[in-house]
């Protein structure tokens, strides 16, 4: 199986799964206890804090950690708006749905939301924002790299701006973690998410970075762990493995983004070259290194993914989480893509384990696979195939 769906999940690294294994066996105290079990597993959560803090640049005691990226932006939306109750809201049209659903959410409850338009190539104008701005806007949240077609926004301008108004400013930086060399303090972002399972850690857990002089409200009550922030028992074992996952993140960095750089080049330029009426989305040059989406105009996004499959191909058409429920992208429709366009999309995400042969066998079954779905594709004599 060739896996190409690295923007829904990765691969767990085995150095993580073994940093992991002590505290689900014998480290199994919970670290609110005071005595020697709790003691331990109160220190490898703060080992943990420290070594996600170090990959982004901040402070160990601005790291708040959460279930996964899903909560880390709820907790950034909620933590913001309950102080600052009908104020207005400023976010892309393109977030993720941990973005958007919260937000209507918010709408509904008196809020004023702003969504802002992207260009044709999923960008967001930082003239647009400031032109949108309000005494009343309370908080900006705007993703940092785009989960479908891999555009990376101009975050430090954002920041900017809002910085010029005193407005608090939070991306979504899920997919951008482990792809882009991200430091908090030279980009000067208020608030910032984070997820463990995109960069070779275990799923259900997060964080949310915080900056040192920004309140929000608790989501979640009971207990007060995390600083009163967010209460429940630490998933002890999780938040070791997300350290552990971000330490070797940042060893690595370099040499990760440069592969999946290379990677993605070698397979976009051959696809492209080799197959016909392919249109390479999102921006050109500002992506991510591990992103390629794709349209293959008269083929069905859906028909294609599992002949893929068959073919021992993992890949995705899009969002792995609005896959249950079967929408239209709103990515490509805020990006101004015709039905045809959208539904002949294909997301390709590279990993640190994939390799050159795996994509040159990818793009032989991608050529045969669209090939077959071509001869009986609807619009075969619009394009002549």
């Amino acid at each position: 199986m060739i896996y190409l769906d690295n923007a829904a999940s990765t691969k767990i690294h085995e150095d993580v799964l073994e940093s992991m294994i002590p505290y689900l066996k014998e480290q199994y105290g919970n670290p609110s206890s005071i005595h020697r079990y709790g003691r331990q597993a109160h220190k490898a959560i703060e080992k943990a804090r420290t070594q996600i803090a170090n990959l982004i640049n901040a402070d160990p005691s601005e790291i708040l950690f959460t279930s996964g990226g899903t909560e880390s932006n709820n907790t950034a939306l909620y933590g913001i708006a309950k102080k600052n109750p009908g104020s207005r809201i400023i976010t892309s049209s393109i977030e993720h749905d941990a973005i958007l659903e919260p937000c209507k959410k918010l709408e509904k409850d008196g809020f004023d939301l702003i969504y802002l338009p992207v260009d044709n190539s999923g960008m967001v104008d930082p003239l647009i924002l400031k032109n949108n701005l309000s005494e009343n806007t309370s908080l900006v949240s705007i993703m940092f790299g785009n989960n479908e077609v891999g555009t990376v926004e101009p975050i430090f301008d954002f920041v900017t701006i809002c910085k010029e108004k005193k407005i608090i400013f939070h991306t979504d930086a899920v997919q951008a973690i482990g792809k882009i060399p991200i430091d908090v303090k030279e980009l000067g972002v208020d608030l910032l998410s984070i997820s463990s399972h995109k960069i070779n850690g275990p799923k259900g857990v997060g964080a949310l970075y915080i900056k040192a002089g920004i309140s929000i409200d608790p989501v979640i009550l009971g207990g007060g762990q995390e600083n009163g922030l967010r209460s429940g028992t630490e998933n002890v074992a999780n938040i070791v493995g997300f350290g552990k996952a971000c330490e070797l993140s940042q060893i690595n960095l370099v040499k990760n983004i440069s592969k999946m750089r290379e990677l993605r080049d070698y397979l976009s330029k051959k696809i492209i070259h080799e197959i016909s009426e392919v249109v390479l989305n999102g921006h050109p040059e500002n992506r991510l290194p591990n992103n390629i989406h794709l349209t293959f105009l008269g083929v069905n996004g859906e028909d294609l993914l599992i002949k893929l499959d068959e073919y021992g191909i993992a890949a995705s058409t899009g969002s792995a989480c609005s896959v249950q429920i079967q929408k239209a992208s709103h990515v490509l429709q805020a990006m101004g893509f015709s039905h045809e366009q959208i539904t002949g999309s294909l997301r390709l995400t590279i990993g640190i384990s994939n390799n050159f042969e795996e994509m040159n066998k990818t793009v032989e079954i991608l050529k045969n696979v669209v090939k077959e779905l071509r001869s009986v594709s609807p619009f075969k004599e619009k394009y002549n195939f």
